[in-house]
């Protein structure tokens, strides 16, 4: 993947796809990340609890930069 930009709403002033504590299902989607003008999905690959957001909202990413910690679902 090409390096982009992390959003982590929809859209400016708009509410966080998630936040620290809450719930998400695999497949849901839990943040953006922009690349040469495409809005890319990220989305969540497991159920579970978002422990920590790591990165903050309009921050410049590498693909592979981890974005969020999961607790799983046992």
């Amino acid at each position: 993947g090409l390096p982009g930009t992390f959003y982590r709403a929809p859209a400016p002033g708009e509410p966080p796809f998630v936040e620290e504590g809450g719930r998400v299902a695999d497949g849901q989607q839990i943040g953006i990340v922009e690349a040469m003008k495409m809005m890319n999905p990220v989305e969540a690959d497991c159920d579970g609890e978002i422990v920590a957001v790591l990165v903050g909202d309009a921050t410049p990413v590498a693909a592979g930069t981890p974005l969020f910690s999961i607790r799983k679902d046992a």
